[in-house]
């Protein structure tokens, strides 16, 4: 997959730290396999349960990926282990007979040692010298219950690099339910599909908790456009978005959000009065208010500028409203070649959204796909695929946005017709058909300026039905 490590290493410098900073959200895989999420703010002491407790300013200034064993509050970094070939023996399991008798070691003596600050690898040693029956195992099922027991007894915790692959991941694992089942193989595809790139310009309907977004903010690297469109006033906190550690200012240089309202070109937003409406303001508390809502206006106008210019070169829908409606609302903002993807749990509403696309000719190669993911355990001597597995990834439809005319320009030029069109009409007097509210996308028979164009009318309202009716009368003639 091309998700993690391997090509966004390079775009993900620019707009994350390598290094845990403070006040950045972590990832802690604990000896239990449960990962834990934290906020790091300095100064403090950070605790995990019975696992210990460790002070906070030792992780911040450290690289990502590195595994630590808890020691008298103090962190001490654990070198990776090696994967060691497994010998052939002829142990085998069928003379073992599980019990309280194979294990003399009590649950007080080992209570005991835990309270001595004996370390987790000793109390494991004395398990193991004491058992009757380790010696009987396989070599695999030795290494299973040593991984039991450091379960149980270490005190160890690796920090999660936090890729798009890991924190998809944990979120899918967490709640699959809150991302509408987009695993992390569902969303590299996504993004694949929609040819993001550093330096592209996106528009993106994200109701996954933000997953798609934080996949193509890291695609981009700090160097593009995205625009979100939602169903709040305010800017959506996308979770997602906040365990990647974006930087703050490059993400606001690259993303920006309306809402549907706002999305709307026959919307009047309220601009932000230039002074009180006594003339004076009463405090600096009031004076820093009117600003505030002043650069939320002008921000407001330029993203709705941006938006209805168009020329975007990519559509991501993961929401829970109609696809199509959402289509027919943004594609006339997509310039000629621009990919449509749109992620959906169910087959059905996909299947539904392919066949109303392919009744358009803009719409070039609808085409839905569902997703498989088998996970393997990668061992020596002990590769085999898990025996369970996720349900369903979801299923992705995927179409390109086509024009006819190859010097068409999105709804720009789209516009420029009809505003010339609507000049002439003021000049001459004329009256002809009315625009619609939304513009239309161009058929294959017509070039996207014909089709915002009014339709012709010959002169005068009079002379044109004149000349129909004379017509008629030819014909019944």
């Amino acid at each position: 997959m091309d998700l993690g490590e391997g090509s966004s290493t390079i775009s993900v410098r620019g707009i994350r730290e390598e290094t845990i900073q403070a006040g950045n959200t972590v990832l802690l895989r604990l000896p239990s396999s449960e990962i834990k999420t934290l906020k790091l703010e300095k100064d403090s002491t950070v605790t995990l349960g019975k696992f210990g407790s460790f002070h906070s300013n030792e992780l911040i200034g450290q690289p990502f990926g590195l595994t630590y064993d808890i020691v008298d509050k103090k962190l001490k970094v654990i070198p990776p282990r090696t994967m060691q070939e497994v010998e052939d023996t002829d142990a085998t399991n069928e003379l073992i007979n599980d019990g309280q008798f194979v294990q003399p070691l009590t649950l007080e003596e080992i209570e005991a040692l835990k309270k001595s600050g004996v370390h987790a690898s000793e109390i494991i040693k004395k398990q193991i010298e004491q058992h009757a029956n380790y010696s009987l195992k396989t070599e695999y099922s030795k290494e299973k219950y040593k991984k039991r027991k450091e379960a149980k007894y270490s005190k160890s915790f690796t920090v999660i690099d936090p890729t798009l692959f890991n924190v998809c991941e944990y979120w899918f694992n967490k709640d699959q339910n809150r991302l509408r089942d987009i695993r992390p193989d569902a969303l590299s595809q996504i993004l694949n599909l929609a040819n993001i790139r550093p330096g592209g310009r996106y528009l993106a309907v994200d109701d996954a908790s933000g997953v798609v977004v934080a996949g193509i903010l890291e695609r981009l690297g700090g160097n593009g456009r995205l625009i979100t469109i939602c169903d709040i006033d305010s800017p959506p906190a996308y979770p997602v978005t906040v365990q990647m550690n974006f930087k703050k200012d490059t993400v606001a240089s690259v993303l920006s959000s309306l809402n549907w309202a706002t999305a709307d070109e026959e919307y009047a937003p309220i601009v932000a009065p230039a002074e009180p409406a006594s003339g004076k303001f009463k405090s600096d508390g009031q004076k820093s208010r009117l600003n505030k809502r002043k650069l939320v206006s002008a921000s407001l106008m330029q993203t709705r500028e941006e938006l209805f210019t168009g020329e975007f070169d990519g559509l991501v829908v993961a929401s829970e409203y109609d696809p199509y409606s959402i289509l027919e609302k943004l594609s006339p903002y997509l310039a000629g070649s621009a990919s449509i993807v749109v992620h959906s749990p169910h087959i059905q509403i996909l299947s539904d959204l392919q066949s109303r696309l392919r009744e358009h000719p803009e719409y070039l190669g609808a085409a839905v796909s569902e997703l498989w993911l088998r996970q393997y355990q990668v061992l020596p001597g002990r590769t085999h695929p898990m025996m369970n597995t996720s349900g369903s990834g979801g299923f992705i439809l995927h179409a390109i946005k086509v024009y006819d005319n190859p010097s068409a320009s999105s709804v720009l030029a789209h516009r420029r017709k009809a505003k010339k069109a609507k000049l002439e009409e003021e000049h001459t007097g004329s009256r002809s058909t009315p625009l619609p509210t939304r513009p239309e996308v161009a058929s294959l028979s017509q070039t996207p300026e014909d089709s915002s164009a009014p339709l012709p009318t010959g002169g005068s309202t009079e002379s044109g039905t004149a000349a129909v009716e004379d017509e008629m009368k030819a014909q019944a003639s």
